[in-house]
């Protein structure tokens, strides 16, 4: 069934004639209204109570109206002095208590007050720490960001891993920004991958295989979270990470650096060096870091993992992150 379509407005002037019936009034219509309200109110006393005046003035021996006016005259502005609004004929300003004149500031406290484009900043940066999704931890969360701009990148370096030092399931990083562009620009394209973890004891060979996937829930945050692969195949999106990493990009341009920080749950199969290892092939994988065939290598095993392609190797990854030590 066809949709239904309104007429076109050109279909509607353009029709016939009975399409649009004009109805002309020819009445004039006089708005009363003001002669009832406009007129003086001394002739309306007048004519509505003429008659009883007329015979008030008689039965005083007045001649007219007008004589009976001056007779009373003084009891009339008595009355009408009685019946005042006290205060009407004052501005409607006095009498309303206005506040008070803001105290005048000195000449160095006005220089403090932030500029509109300070002031446009901050309430840009409240947004954006409304906005965070629950459960990400901004830089400020650990650091004054403001005052760890103005040092140096060994002093930020230093603070940075002395932060996490008392933490024994912390892992602590900091990652210059030349790498870590790279790093992220090949975490957009492959956002999934896969990291094999050796065998601690010496005398088994193996290893077993963890899953990753990177997320970027804000501007200047972007996290991984690693997963058994055997967890993820059965419970998919639901499955529990071992280890998380998030990477703070607040000082990336300014100061050339970017601050990691990460954390390795208890009990949950992955002891705190295992993590550190992951994070640092993490970082040569998606870094690229390495020359002529090794960095090839590595970048071949991400497009064929995003890919699907048949021919990705599990062999391979592990020849690939047996050289990352």
């Amino acid at each position: 069934m066809s949709a239904f379509r309104p007429p076109s407005i050109r279909h509607i002037i353009n029709g016939p004639s009975t399409c649009l019936r004009v109805q002309r009034r020819w009445a004039r219509v006089h708005d009363v209204r003001f002669h009832a309200t406009h007129s003086d109110p001394q002739e309306r006393i007048l004519s509505k109570y003429r008659e009883k005046l007329d015979r008030k003035a008689k039965e005083e021996g007045a001649s007219d109206i007008l004589e009976l006016k001056e007779r009373y005259q003084d009891k009339i502005r008595e009355l009408k002095g009685k019946a005042a609004v006290p205060g009407a004929t004052a501005p409607l300003s006095e009498g309303i208590p206005q506040p008070p004149p803001p105290p005048s500031q000195p000449a160095s406290e006005q220089s403090r007050q932030p500029t509109p484009s300070q002031q446009a900043s901050k309430t840009a940066a409240a947004a954006k720490a409304v906005t965070n999704p629950p459960g990400v931890k901004t830089l400020s969360s650990y650091i004054d960001v403001e005052k760890t701009r103005e040092l140096p990148h060994k002093e930020i370096e230093y603070i940075w891993r002395l932060r996490h030092a008392h933490d024994p399931n912390s892992l602590c990083a900091v990652v210059p920004s030349r790498i870590w562009s790279t790093i992220a620009n090949t975490a957009r394209r492959h956002p999934q991958f896969i990291l094999p973890l050796p065998n601690p004891d010496p005398e088994q060979a193996g290893a077993s295989i963890h899953f990753l996937q990177w997320n970027f829930p804000t501007e200047s945050t972007a996290t991984v979270l690693f997963t058994h692969l055997a967890e993820y195949k059965l419970r998919g999106e639901f499955a529990t990470p071992h280890t998380t990493v998030t990477h703070h990009l607040d000082l990336q341009h300014d100061k050339g650096v970017v601050l990691v920080q990460g954390n390795v749950m208890e009990a949950r199969g992955v002891s705190v060096d295992e993590g550190k290892w992951l994070l640092m092939c993490l970082q040569k994988f998606y870094g690229l870091q390495g020359e002529g065939a090794m960095g090839v290598g590595r970048r071949e095993l991400l497009e064929q993992f995003s890919k699907g392609d048949g021919g990705f190797s599990v062999e391979r990854l592990l020849e690939e992150a047996e050289k990352v030590a």
